[in-house]
């Protein structure tokens, strides 16, 4: 319900983000030059990050080059964070383009990247409605920081 509740809130989730400038409070890991990295406020796993352009494009077709080059930059850098700070030892990488593709936030572009672990407890939402998360969203965070030059 918290974030079906922040949908009705007025602007973007995102963009509020990154205005407020307290990276802690709001999760966020990076910021580059035309792109950043927070962590998902409700995530699949621990350790669930999305990257974003700053511009607010509902689109992948509005990313200049030169954002698009960073946003794949900054997956990589996502992966390799995860792997050190948690033995990572996969990801699901995507983006969900649209509400018809399942996208929570339709009007700024983002990509997922959800480490896996094999006998993780992915499969909980589906089953029983319920999120299995091991450690805080602060944690996870303390955790990850030292991994994106924090």
């Amino acid at each position: 319900m918290a974030y079906i509740n922040q949908l009705d809130n007025p602007g973007c989730v995102f963009c509020t983000k990154l205005d407020d400038g307290d990276d802690r409070a709001n999760l966020i890991l990076y910021r580059g030059r035309n792109v950043f990295v927070v962590m998902n406020l409700y995530p699949y796993n621990s350790g669930h990050l999305l990257v974003l352009p700053y511009r607010h494009i509902g689109s992948i077709g509005e990313l200049t080059d030169d954002e698009n080059g960073e946003m794949m930059a900054a997956v990589v850098m996502c992966t390799r964070a995860l792997q050190a700070a948690f033995s990572a030892e996969g990801f699901n990488v995507g983006m969900n383009l649209g509400k018809v593709a399942g996208a929570g936030v339709t009007d700024h572009v983002h990509m997922h990247i959800v480490p896996r672990w094999g006998g993780d407890t992915n499969f909980m939402p589906a089953l029983a409605d319920t999120k299995v998360l091991p450690q805080s969203l602060e944690e996870t965070y303390d955790a990850l920081l030292p991994h994106f030059g924090g």
